[in-house]
């Protein structure tokens, strides 16, 4: 019995590596998993409870408790913690604030790593995008993809989808959540071995997602 085809997209933030993942999993009729938005729905968790979250151990104390639980229709994706939809909520600016330092705790990335492998184990391939899918939580899937782009334009298409931030305010935080998530020593923000480098700069999105897909439908004609 085939194992289901995963499809692991990392990359740097604002590199489109969502818009890039929902859209080849509509394409190909896959799941979908916002690794990302599990880090995210922890952190807003942690800051309802009042957890200082630049304290690891009082973090790590905590991580087993919330109930993360994810959608994977790539058309519309949700996430609930405890039962309660949070999909606007872990967008906001104090989750963006919070989230680097909460998903350098091991105690957290080994919850959620568990969690992660669970949904992708379920029936049917999956597209997972997030920092570590390809070089920690599916190293051995058969597609592995790193998107990147120049900070400038990360930072324009991040402040076109949030809206109201300055630009270089973007731009800075980008590059310092870049600094934290690539330095951090577990699971760190890494290009996977075999994975395939796409630069999304002068891409469009279409573009992108046909670059993929033609890597997806290039592997299931070698295997």
């Amino acid at each position: 019995m085939s194992s289901p085809l995963v499809v692991a997209v990392d990359g740097t933030s604002g590199s489109g590596k969502s818009s890039t993942s929902r859209g080849v999993a509509e394409r190909l009729g896959l799941r979908y998993l916002d690794t990302g938005a599990m880090f995210r729905a922890m952190t807003w968790w942690m800051l309802r409870q009042g957890v200082d979250v630049h304290d690891p151990a009082a973090v790590a104390a905590r991580a087993g408790e919330p109930e993360i639980v994810s959608g994977t229709d790539p058309t519309a994706p949700t996430i609930a913690v405890d039962g309660t939809d949070v999909a606007v909520a872990i967008r906001q600016e104090d989750v963006n604030a919070a989230v680097s330092p909460v998903s350098a705790v091991p105690e957290v990335r080994a919850r959620l790593l568990a969690l992660q492998r669970e949904v992708i184990a379920a029936d049917g391939g999956i597209v997972v995008e997030g920092r570590d899918i390809g070089s920690v939580v599916v190293p051995d899937a058969p597609v592995k993809v790193y998107l990147s782009a120049d900070p400038a334009a990360r930072a324009e298409r991040r402040t076109a989808e949030e809206g109201g931030r300055d630009v270089e305010v973007t731009r800075a935080s980008l590059l310092a959540r870049d600094q934290i998530d690539s330095g951090r020593a577990t699971a760190p923000l890494t290009m996977a071995d075999g994975a395939v480098h796409i630069d999304t700069t002068d891409h469009t999105l279409a573009e992108v997602i046909a670059q993929v897909v033609a890597l997806v439908e290039d592997a299931g004609a070698r295997t």
